[in-house]
């Protein structure tokens, strides 16, 4: 009976440390959108898990629906995203198939602005200066939660510029063109972006509040990623990336820096940091 005992403990060890043994190898994969917040909060945090014994992958989207979907079928485990707002349609579609994991940055606002110069400060002054801005407000990408705003914005607003679809580089070009040119211009922009840290613009008052407030992000998950990974939802759940940080690492890519490299660099900067991050036991 003794040794029957003895071959059960033996056997419950092994177990037991071969269980521990896979979820050291255990490999997340990561959803991403292509955008310059998503992209150091997604990296910071890899390298977060990276550090605690995960190998992490990393896979982008261009669109929300496109990674909602590959979230709900399980190709992503994890997502960041504004679910309040900005992404907010897909989120309470997909809800019960997913999980809210941990907060991860807050602060994200976007709207209408101009550059400093410009002497009106809401917009609901726009109508009456439309000829001085040509008419238009210069907007990005087509389906962006920033765009559909914005349309909503010229709707409760009633105003007589258009609204010009487009992309971030082409809004960019237009912004850096009118500055240099002392112009005015209305662009739909938002905080984080180098663009708001190297030009002197400043978002248009909206008495109607018809942009969104300040956002969060958010890590969620497929359904059941906390119960079946409870050391790496502790181990995000410690990360936290502080929206001046987001803007600062995105300034260094604009000024040449790889986005990998500025994202280390941030790493490296904050090692402290990180080891308190980590430091988080296995059950």
């Amino acid at each position: 009976m003794k040794a029957f005992w003895t071959a059960l403990c033996a056997a419950a060890m092994f177990g037991l440390s071969f269980m521990s043994a896979q979820a050291e190898e255990k490999t997340i994969t990561i959803g991403t959108m292509s955008w310059e917040d998503l992209t150091p909060i997604t990296g910071i945090t890899k390298k977060v898990l990276e550090d605690s014994g995960y190998t992490v992958k990393v896979l982008p989207f261009s669109e929300w629906g496109i990674a909602y979907a590959a979230l709900t079928k399980g190709d992503v485990q994890i997502l960041a995203s504004q679910i309040d707002y900005a992404a907010h349609d897909y989120w309470d579609k997909n809800k019960s198939r997913l999980e809210k994991i941990s907060p991860v940055s807050h602060g994200l606002y976007q709207a209408i602005a101009v550059p400093n110069y410009v002497t009106i400060d809401s917009l609901d002054q726009l109508n009456d200066n439309a000829d001085k801005f040509g008419g238009k407000i210069v907007g990005i990408e087509a389906g962006s939660g920033l765009m559909r705003d914005a349309a909503n914005a010229v709707k409760q607003y009633d105003l007589k510029l258009q609204l010009i679809e487009g992309s971030t580089a082409a809004m960019t070009a237009a912004l850096k063109s009118a500055i240099d040119r002392k112009e005015w211009v209305a662009v739909a922009i938002w905080e984080p972006s180098w663009m708001m840290q190297k030009y002197p613009v400043k978002f248009l008052k909206d008495p109607k509040a018809v942009f969104p407030p300040p956002q969060g992000y958010y890590w969620i998950g497929k359904k059941g990623f906390s119960a079946d990974n409870p050391h790496a939802r502790e181990v995000i759940a410690s990360v936290y990336v502080p929206l001046a940080d987001i803007t600062a690492i995105n300034a260094e890519v604009k000024d040449g820096k790889t986005m990998d490299q500025a994202v280390k660099d941030w790493t490296d900067a904050h090692a402290e940091l990180l080891k308190r991050w980590e430091s988080i036991k296995g059950e």
